[in-house]
């Protein structure tokens, strides 16, 4: 391995040497090694640039047609505009993706670009193809409620992108047919661009695609190791080698004091900076003297003087009136900087104490305390933690301690002084008009104890946003465990039909057996936790809604997940128990097929699962949509009974679907039926045996007795 990075490091060098004669430039577009205009030129073919002569020469990623724009130490900027994916009235319709060479040091960068989409009736979507689909919806109410300048999801809206891809996706699609919008708006447009470098303007709904010229960052390192893997530097001289931010491979930049280009060598690379030339460069007095050094400089004052010679330092004075001062300030001096050490001590101790106990009352940690003390039988391990004990679990919030992220925060394993494992969320930001309904829903929430339902431990808030504690599960996601073809043996159908009861005991008891009414509003398998023994654990709860007991339904602004959300509460905006049983009836579909809930990997009309799958069972066998080891692990009673259940689930009228109580009922009854015929195989099984084996005994005995005659 060491003799590797030596030879790598050997290579790097030879090449900068050797481009003497080279060209430097395409049009007005520098070209620095280690990029390069031709085969010798640069350090590899991955990092070649193809130059197309014409009246004004134009750069391009070599082998693609990548426009560049610039070329910095460790980004690359091209022209996006060729890749703009839009869907019109008129039936124009225009996917598109975005493809890297993969011997190329380039990745799409998650940290200068951002996926936006313009449009007023309108899904836009991301993805690579394997493991990663995110999107954005923009609507419209009217032309007046759109907003210049901003991309909230009226008219314009923004997702973020994944680390490391060298290929993605993109599409748009509209919802309505853009009945209520085609007055102003009667095209859709998805694409990649660098943040900051588009602002979102009304005229765009109309004239997008004419008038647009955008630009998105590539990522770019050299190798695929880190600065620590090697002792000898891997730059060239004067430079030093930093870990790139992508995660993989390593940058060089000059050392202070240097300027010039990280990986030539010699009078190409890094060349000392005469700070005394100019006086913009160094902060010398006066009276001081500059002298140049390698690197930076130094300032001398004249005889007779002492000092550092600098503007913003002790510049330059007479050595008498130094000591003079020295004498006259020193004991003085000391008496002041001890108390001021303890004062600032005291301070900085009481500012501490006073910001905590400002977010403790911001946060409504009085009101909280007060319920926890009126209501001590009910809550049982409800319980405050200090902001000291969550820094302790968690490491003070290390990033190695990160299980999750999402919409809604960031989710750290943490170890209590007991020994106990918690799951500990940090919220996003909250607006203060809500702590009432915090403190509210954070008391029901604590009031929850079913074993199929994650127990919220307790909260901290002596922090600016409360941070909530949750029990630890230790097996992943149902998501994962279907469909990460790496995360193990798949799961067997016993356990599918296990997880789905359990899934939906759970989602009835916070419908009708909890304290409130709770819908949980993102029910979808990536928020159901397996334990170490697959046992269902329902979770994430950022987005619940806890409903009056007098009301069965309540408007919201929509909120949820692509592919799980109820398109009835989509239209209406009225969230309803029923809202949640649809979401359960698509995690039953993943079940039953293994597939996701959106592909762009499947055909236009297979996207949605949910509508493939009614499509399907009206029109298909079970064997032809259904998980080959599910159906041949799964009795077809078994089978046919829960896709009829998800089906009906899945019915677009939400006052025509079952309500969770009667899908636990019912797969309960499945799941009971399932383990009586598993019983009577084995009982019939057994029996065969026996009459197998009498038989063979009757055989011998006769065998004996024909002997004995004999």
């Amino acid at each position: 391995m060491r003799l590797t990075l030596l030879l790598l490091h050997f290579v790097t060098q030879i090449y900068a040497d050797s481009i003497n004669g080279c060209p430097q430039k395409c049009g007005s577009i520098e070209i620095p090694f280690p990029f390069g205009l031709a085969e010798h030129c640069s350090l590899s073919a991955g990092y070649r640039i193809f130059c197309k002569q014409s009246r004004q020469p134009t750069p391009y990623v070599y082998g693609t047609q990548h426009q560049v724009l610039s070329i910095t130490n460790g980004e690359l900027r091209i022209n996006s505009t060729p890749y703009i994916a839009r869907e019109c009235l008129q039936g124009t319709q225009n996917a598109t993706h975005i493809t890297l060479p993969e011997n190329s040091p380039f990745t799409i960068s998650d940290i200068s670009n951002t996926f936006t989409a313009i449009g007023c009736d309108m899904v836009a979507v991301i993805t690579d193809d394997k493991s990663f689909t995110s999107g954005c919806v923009s609507l419209c109410a009217a032309q007046n409620s759109v907003a210049n300048g901003t991309c909230s999801g009226a008219g314009c809206c923004e997702s973020a992108i994944p680390k490391g891809k060298k290929y993605l996706g993109l599409g748009t699609s509209n919802m309505f047919g853009f009945k209520n919008v085609s007055g102003f708006n009667n095209c859709s447009y998805a694409f990649v661009v660098e943040k900051g470098g588009f602002i979102f303007v009304e005229h765009y709904l109309r004239d997008f695609y004419r008038t647009t010229d955008i630009s998105m960052t590539l990522d770019w390192s050299i190798g695929n190791i880190s600065c620590s893997s090697i002792n000898s530097n891997l730059c060239g001289e004067n430079s030093v080698c930093i870990d790139s931010l992508r995660g993989t491979g390593y940058l060089c930049i000059c050392a202070d004091g240097y300027t010039g280009n990280p990986y030539m060598r010699d009078s190409k690379g890094c060349q000392d900076i005469d700070e005394c030339r100019d006086l913009e460069h160094n902060a010398c007095v006066h009276a001081a003297r500059c002298v140049n050094k390698a690197p930076g400089y130094r300032c001398i004052c004249p005889f007779g003087s002492t000092g550092d010679g600098l503007a913003h330092g002790s510049g330059c004075k007479s050595i008498y009136l130094v000591i003079e001062a020295v004498l006259g300030t020193g004991l003085g001096f000391g008496i002041v900087l001890l108390w001021g050490l303890l004062f600032y001590s005291a301070l900085k101790k009481r500012t501490l104490i006073k910001l905590k106990e400002q977010y403790f009352r911001q946060n409504g940690g009085i009101l909280l305390k007060q319920q926890v003390s009126s209501r001590e039988s009910g809550t049982g391990s409800a319980r405050i933690f200090s902001l000291e004990e969550l820094k302790l679990a968690t490491q003070n919030y290390s990033r190695s301690r990160i299980i999750g992220t999402g919409g809604y925060g960031t989710v750290y394993k943490g170890v209590l002084d007991d020994g106990s494992v918690v799951a500990i969320k940090r919220s996003k930001v909250m607006d203060q008009s809500q702590i009432n309904q915090f403190i509210n829903e954070f008391i029901i929430l604590t009031q929850i104890n079913h074993r199929y339902v994650v127990k919220l431990l307790g909260c901290c808030l002596e922090t600016e946003v409360p941070t909530l504690v949750y029990e630890f599960i230790s097996n992943g996601t149902l998501h994962e465990h279907i469909h990460n073809k790496f995360f193990g043996t798949p799961i067997s159908w016993s356990d599918r039909l296990r997880i789905a009861v359990e899934t939906a005991e759970a989602l009835s008891y916070l419908h009708s057996a909890a304290s409130m009414p709770i819908f949980h509003r993102d029910v979808k398998s990536s928020n159901i936790l397996l334990d170490e023994h697959y046992t269902a654990k329902v979770a994430d709860f950022g987005i619940s809604r806890l409903v009056p007991l007098n009301e069965t339904q309540i408007p919201t602004l929509v909120q949820g997940t692509l592919g799980y959300l109820d398109p009835e509460y989509f239209q209406t905006s009225q969230l309803t128990e029923k809202s949640d049983v649809y979401s359960f009836g698509v995690v039953l579909v993943e079940l039953l097929t293994g597939q996701k809930p959106v592909s762009f990997e499947r055909s236009q009309e297979e996207r949605n699962l949910a509508m493939y799958f009614l499509y399907s069972m009206k029109t298909k066998d079970l064997n032809e949509f259904l998980d080959n080891n599910v159906f041949r692990e799964g009795s077809i009673n078994d089978l046919r009974a829960v896709s009829e259940l998800a089906r009906k689930c899945l019915l677009l009228r939400g006052d025509k679907r079952p309500t969770m109580k009667e899908v636990a009922q019912e797969l309960a009854l499945i799941a009971g039926s399932g383990k009586q015929n598993h019983i009577r195989e084995e009982e019939e099984e057994y029996d065969t045996l026996s009459l197998y084996e009498a038989d063979e005994s009757f055989r011998e005995d006769l065998t004996i007795t024909s002997d004995i005659a004999k």
